[in-house]
């Protein structure tokens, strides 16, 4: 990794200038985070498997029509993306209650809701990725009415194709956070799919048991985290015969 020129680090991944302009390379850490940094750990394997699963739903999402900066994947941890500007709006779609909805508006955890519900959230870790509304994202220019309007409807067609890709598995979809970016191409502006999409930024219960497969075994010290994500892979078909030991081995290899 000291090769390369980083343009940045995140709480999950570091981004490095791609070999090509326009392009970035995504290496995926095993660094967990939760409640805005203010809990930190590592889980060996984490970053292997959450770049598999991306690429996986990534590459589905494209088949599909929904365009998003995926490339494709050049090592067990890392993948080459277009190079996007992030807009600061994150999307988050929910389909049963769970988590910070819970706790500001007193639902019970489970709750289905009638019909997906959807919410902004400014991306801020300095003011704890705030919920708010759509006018506030066109008064401050974070984000304009056109760019709104398709975020919202491409979130909708994920949530679609997710729910049901999950469930077919075995797994209930109950809710999820995506961020877009600005693609320039020349005199062209689109508004495209970014980030990632894994464990670490769903909620995702066993269709039967309703056991916990992601990032909230690590924020509520459930344990076993890296077996639930690891589950996750192998529904979807990902790394079968892989497990912990051999995933953290590419650690080393990989930096």
């Amino acid at each position: 990794m000291t090769r390369r020129t980083k343009i940045y680090e995140g709480k999950a991944k570091i981004l490095f200038e791609g070999p090509d302009p326009g392009t970035i390379i995504t290496y995926f850490k095993d660094d967990a985070t939760a409640f805005n940094a203010e809990k930190k750990g590592t889980l060996n394997g984490k970053g292997v498997i959450n770049n598999h699963i991306s690429e996986y739903v990534m590459t589905a999402l494209s088949n599909i029509g929904v365009e998003n900066h995926f490339i494709e994947r050049t090592s067990m941890r890392e993948q080459l993306v277009k190079a996007v500007e992030i807009i600061p709006v994150e999307v988050i779609v929910r389909n049963i209650a769970a988590g910070s909805i819970c706790k500001r508006l007193g639902i019970a955890e489970g709750t289905p809701l009638r019909e997906p519900l959807v919410e902004y959230c400014y991306k801020s870790d300095e003011f704890g990725d705030p919920v708010i509304s759509e006018e506030h994202a066109l008064n401050f220019g974070w984000a304009t009415g056109e760019e709104l309007d398709e975020m919202m409807h491409n979130a909708l067609r994920v949530n679609d194709f997710m729910s049901g890709l999950f469930h077919a598995i075995g797994i209930k979809l109950v809710d999820f956070k995506l961020e877009f970016g600005r693609l320039y191409e020349g005199e062209e502006c689109r508004v495209i799919l970014a980030d990632e999409i894994s464990p670490d930024g769903c909620r995702l219960w066993d269709l039967k048991t309703g056991e916990k497969l992601d990032k909230d075994r690590f924020r509520r010290d459930l344990g076993g985290e890296m077996e639930a994500y690891q589950e996750v892979a192998r529904r979807l078909g990902i790394l079968p015969e892989a497990d912990v030991t051999k995933i953290a081995e590419h650690r080393k290899k990989d930096s």
